[in-house]
């Protein structure tokens, strides 16, 4: 199963979804689409897609949205707890597109990241 948090209006989370379900998947594996905006994920779902992700929460975060600036995440003294209940409360900051096979997780910016999970 492939799992990837879209979002349709975004050209990159677009191409990506391409390329899983074409390129990518010659063997049509079952894909699931999660369209995070309309299906926010709680603390605990992000929780569990930054350990798939394996890398900071900060990565995992849009730095461009207003909403970051708003919030004031930037700020270094933030925890981790902080930052994730922000991404729940805000999925317009999650990163687009993030793809998920077989217990691992690339962010699909460039879409050709989601490559390395198909290899």
């Amino acid at each position: 199963m492939i799992t990837i948090y879209h979002n349709p209006r975004c050209s990159k989370s677009r191409a990506a979804l391409e390329l899983i379900t074409g390129a990518y998947n010659p063997s049509n594996e079952p894909t699931e689409i999660v369209e995070y905006l309309k299906q926010p994920l709680t603390v605990a779902e992000l929780e569990q897609l930054n350990e798939k992700l394996a890398c900071p929460i900060r990565e995992m975060i849009r730095d461009t949205e207003p909403e970051y600036k708003e919030l004031r995440l930037a700020d270094t003294s933030l925890t981790d707890t902080q930052l994730y209940e922000a991404l729940a409360a805000h999925p317009i900051l999650l990163q687009r597109p993030i793809v998920v096979r077989n217990g691992r997780a690339v962010i699909g910016r460039p879409p050709e990241n989601v490559a390395a999970l198909f290899s």
